[in-house]
């Protein structure tokens, strides 16, 4: 087909064909977008009447025709679906390969598989069996499908709209862009042909770090031109999906919950992270909280323990009095009226009772606390008797519990309460764990097997549920059937407690949340930022979206030079690479026939299922297998509890993982410490889009390191990740070009994440710059001319009204601003300038680097851990920085008053620039110096040898004494009559 020119459907891989008329069949005339004839026939049946790639309607004699086709085959339809050779590859796209692996597993293949295929094929008989009305009566409409066909009016409106930014603010901001663009043209083209040949080092070096500026600038700016607004209606919601009289259709939804140490994540932060979400506002039955201790610790497993119990009391006073926030001790700790709005009169007493319980509550939760600081010799031992099975945390069985569910504990008022399972899952010597990716990875599979609900909620353990009705917020976009269809996930914005009121170090990082978020919500959507994110299960197992045609067999596309630079004539490809692509068409035609697998008969149904698409990707188990076919989640009915739970077991096993595409195509992606980014990326190559919801009352809220020693280490951690991935095959640079399913704004958002920690190297170098300028008497910019003083102000205001501009659509303040622009310049030439190192070390050597746990509880004195701090070596290039530029200033103030009335000049920009230096680095002087003006003394030990060696050669420079010609001298002695 290829050496025959003949188009190929980008569907379905077969030629397009020709129409009656004997040319070539073309379903979409606006963009020509490759479509077989059978293929467009199906597109049409499923009520898909534009075209997949640029959104026009399709011809409507086209439809036509497709309409009075389907008329005049209703009467033969079933035996055409049941003719493999008539329907070919269009029944829904089965695979030469998995036909062949089928009839291979017949023969030569594993027994215990048949019998699996067996036990799923009675399962559905059984289900046939059960509703025998439906054969005698085929005409009879569901009474679910008669809704559907009449919704009422709220149920018809759309569950969210999208509002763009209004165009008299957009259109300056835009304009003010592209003219930037130009002036940053002029602006280089005037420094790149006007060197200062006395100053050329630092000239060169200057032009490099503007070019790479500029560069970062474009990266980080496009990807906000199409910002967008959304609106969610929680009541329509309800109004679709949860009327009067009937169960409740709402998707299921699982919350994950991620601990590691509980002597740094303290477990009452835990503990009301998971009371917030067993409160939420949601039916129970949806509901299910898994609780992962990595750590496999005796104290996060009896803290929950006591959550559970305290849930029993907790969550029915939460959802009578309809309390927010429903974390106990933020609830708690607000000083706010709580008498206003509630007029129970019951409630002031209640609300005191419960008050008291939860006081007792952490009484005895900090009791284990006080009593875990000190590990007994011969272990942990359980209240029967038994040591506890996770004494070694690197080698202990998989742990789990069920305390709460239908089957558990309720509520003191006899209701039921929502799943909560404490997991931990197998640790081995010898076997590669992947931290906090592989706990995630663990927990998709256990709650598959328990739940398998078809939506996964996570959240760090310092995480809270700020807003009950936030699973209702993502809902509205997830289940409307025009937006949610292909929607991988719904990111929710970071907002935090405990932050000083001026964010010294910019920890809300409301910038990214409230700027640059919203601009990726206008193209594919936002990136992960690992919590506060709702996925769709099916998006997590490698799934492409439903809308999205299937793609052809292309080279590998973690190749650099194959995607960037294709050859028209096919190459021929590797053994390895051949079995790669017949592996991904294995499991893409598995993939496509999910939501159709009841229409085709037992043989073709054991093609879908066959070992080598599943097994070998999904691992080992029948269970979780069978999970990932039921699109719309839930469990068979015919399930044991005893038999899940050992499946269970069996699923979170340290070698199950093994020879699987965990972790390369599914769940959370392995290879950077920063998973969420590379997670996100991969679904949004596959052609996954993603929503940013923004809720009036913020979804989620957390604690954030505000001590400076732990907000570099955290920012050290996210620049490092970023230069792993950046290292790696995922690259965005090269990485997922093959499918063109990644939109080129995205792209340029992926780079800028990915490449932002090397800013740190022009960064430091253009820092140094202004210093080294007032030692020595040198600049880096010529005599300004007229023309060059135009560009420079040009420049300048241009900058400035980008910002403003940018305030004005996104509702951020300048003091916001002012404060992300300042930790740019600190992270960027302390914590960035280490990932970078750190990065390459990796690379090159193999030196890996393990990462500390930040602390999630600052102690008892408001902001008391802002002012600490902790002696580490991302604080040496910051402080010599300052040094340098405050010794630099004093030289040129003494080397002007030494020159006289010409030297104020050229001292002016000098001096501008070394103070645009510390003003940026002032929240890191101020934090070095404490609240109580105290420094470390290894700090100041530092800030003395520095000091020295620059004064040092301040003396070797000599700028007071005026440099004496020795020609001049010669000859003035010899006109001097002695």
């Amino acid at each position: 087909m290829m050496e025959s020119g003949a188009p190929i459907c980008h569907t379905c891989g077969e030629q397009v064909g020709d129409d009656a008329n004997g040319e070539l069949f073309v379903a979409c005339h606006e963009c020509n977008y490759p479509m077989c004839k059978s293929c467009f026939e199906f597109e049409t049946k499923e009520g898909r009447k534009v075209c997949l790639r640029c959104g026009s309607p399709y011809d409507e004699n086209l439809l036509d025709d497709v309409e009075k086709k389907e008329s005049g085959n209703q009467s033969t339809m079933a035996s055409h679906l049941n003719d493999s050779q008539d329907v070919g590859i269009h029944a829904r796209h089965i695979s030469s390969v998995s036909t062949v692996d089928s009839e291979m597993n017949d023969e030569y293949g594993n027994p215990i598989w048949k019998n699996r295929v067996e036990s799923w094929k009675d399962k559905k008989n059984k289900k046939k069996k059960k509703s025998p009305k439906a054969e005698t009566e085929p005409a009879q409409v569901p009474t679910e499908q008669q809704m559907e066909e009449k919704p009422s009016g709220d149920a018809s409106e759309p569950l969210s709209i999208v509002y763009p930014i209004p165009r008299n603010k957009l259109t300056p901001y835009r304009a003010v862009i592209i003219m930037r663009l130009v002036i940053l043209g002029l602006f280089f083209h005037y420094r790149i042909t006007n060197p200062v040949d006395s100053a050329f080092g630092l000239w060169l070096t200057s032009v490099i770090c503007e070019i790479w500026f500029a560069f970062s600038w474009v990266l980080d700016q496009f990807p906000k031109w199409n910002p967008v607004n959304r609106e969610t209606y929680i009541e329509r919601l309800s109004a679709r999906y949860e009327r009067e009289g009937e169960p409740s259709q709402l998707a299921g939804v699982d919350f994950f919950v991620s601990t590691v140490d509980p002597l740094k994540e303290p477990p009452l932060i835990t503990a009301n992270t998971v009371l917030s979400i067993l409160a939420v506002d949601y039916p129970v039955d949806k509901v299910s909280c898994y609780v992962s201790d990595d750590g496999a610790a005796m104290l996060s497993f009896e803290s929950l323990v006591e959550t559970a119990e305290f849930a029993r009391k907790w969550v029915p006073f939460c959802k009578k009095y309809s309390i927010e926030p429903r974390a106990p001790e933020f609830y708690f700790s607000q000083k706010i009226d709580y008498l206003k709005d509630k007029v129970q009169p019951s409630f002031v007493k209640e609300r005191r009772a419960m008050k008291r319980d939860y006081e007792e509550y952490k009484v005895r939760v900090n009791a284990l606390v006080a009593k875990a600081q000190k590990t007994p010799e011969e272990g942990w031992t359980m209240q029967d008797g038994t040591p506890w099975p996770g004494n070694n945390t690197r080698d202990h069985p998989g742990m789990i519990q069920v305390f709460l569910g239908n089957t558990g504990a309720r509520d003191i008022e006899g209701n039921e309460l929502p799943r909560l399972v404490y997991v931990s899952r197998e640790k081995r010597p010898g076997y590669q764990h992947h931290k906090k990716a592989g706990a995630e990875n663990a927990l998709v599979r256990v709650s598959a097997v328990l739940t398998n609900a078809p939506y996964i909620l996570n959240v760090d353990c310092d995480h809270y549920v700020n807003n009950s009705k936030a699973v209702r917020e993502a809902m509205c976009i997830l289940m409307d059937p025009q937006v949610g269809r292909d929607v991988c996930y719904v990111q929710f914005p970071q907002r935090f407690d405990g932050i000083d009121k001026s964010d010294r170090y910019a920890n809300r990082n409301v910038v990214f949340f409230d700027v640059n978020m919203k601009g990726l919500d206008g193209i594919q959507g936002p990136v992960y930022v690992g919590t506060g994110c709702v996925f769709n299960r099916q998006a997590l197992y490698g799934y492409g979206p439903p809308s999205m045609p299937s793609l052809r067999k292309r080279k590998d596309s973690s190749s650099c030079f194959s995607c960037c630079c294709p050859s028209k004539k096919k190459p021929a490809q590797d053994p390895a690479e051949v079995y790669r692509d017949a592996k991904r068409e294995d499991l893409n035609a598995a993939i496509f026939n999910l939501t159709e697998i009841d229409n085709y008969d037992e043989h073709e149904r054991s093609m879908l299922i066959s070992q080598l698409s599943f097994e070998k990707t999904f691992g080992l188990s029948s269970v979780f297998i069978e999970s990932t076919l039921m699109e719309n989640g839930g469990v068979p009915e015919s399930a044991n509890s005893s038999t899940l739970i050992k499946e269970a077991i069996h699923v979170i096993g340290c070698g199950y993982e093994e020879k699987t595409e965990w972790g390369k195509e599914i769940g959370w992606i392995y290879g950077s410490v920063t998973e969420d980014i590379l997670s996100g990326f991969k679904m949004h190559c596959r052609g996954w889009r993603s929503i940013y919801c923004m809720p009036a009352r913020p979804a989620f809220k957390g604690s954030a390191p505000i001590n400076l020693s732990d907000r570099l280490h955290q920012v050290l951690r996210w620049a490092l990740g970023s230069v792993e991935i950046f290292f790696s095959r995922h690259c965005p640079l090269w990485y997922g070009f093959g499918g063109g399913r990644l939109k080129w704004l995205q792209r340029l958002a992926y780079i800028n994440t990915i490449v932002y920690p090397f800013t740190s190297l022009p960064l430091i170098a253009y820092c140094t710059i202004p210093a080294v300028c007032l030692l020595t008497g040198k600049f880096i910019i010529p005599t300004l001319s007229n023309l060059a003083s135009m560009l420079f102000l040009g420049l300048f205001i241009s900058i400035i009204v980008t910002a403003v501009l940018e305030l004005r659509w996104s509702g951020v303040s300048i003091e916001d601003l002012w404060r992300n622009e300042q930790f740019w310049v600190i992270g960027g030439v302390s914590a960035h300038l280490f990932a970078v190192f750190q990065g390459f070390l990796k690379m090159l050597a193999g030196i890996d680097t393990n990462f500390t746990v930040t602390a999630k509880a600052a102690e008892d004195t408001e902001f008391g851990e802002l002012y600490m701090v902790k002696w580490t070596t991302l604080l040496i290039p910051p402080t010599t920085l300052l040094i340098i530029n405050i010794v630099g200033v004093v030289a040129g103030f003494s080397d002007a008053l030494n020159k006289g009335y010409e030297a104020w000049g050229p001292l002016f920009g000098k001096v501008f620039f070394a103070f645009w230096v510390i003003l940026h680095l002032y929240p890191f002087l101020k934090g070095l110096m404490g609240r109580q003006n105290r420094t470390p003394t290894i700090v100041v030990l530092w800030s003395v040898l520095l000091a020295s060696v620059f004064s040092l050669v301040w003396v070797k420079i000599n700028p007071f004494v005026n440099k004496v010609d020795n020609t001049l001298v010669a000859e003035t002695c010899i006109s001097i009559d002695c």
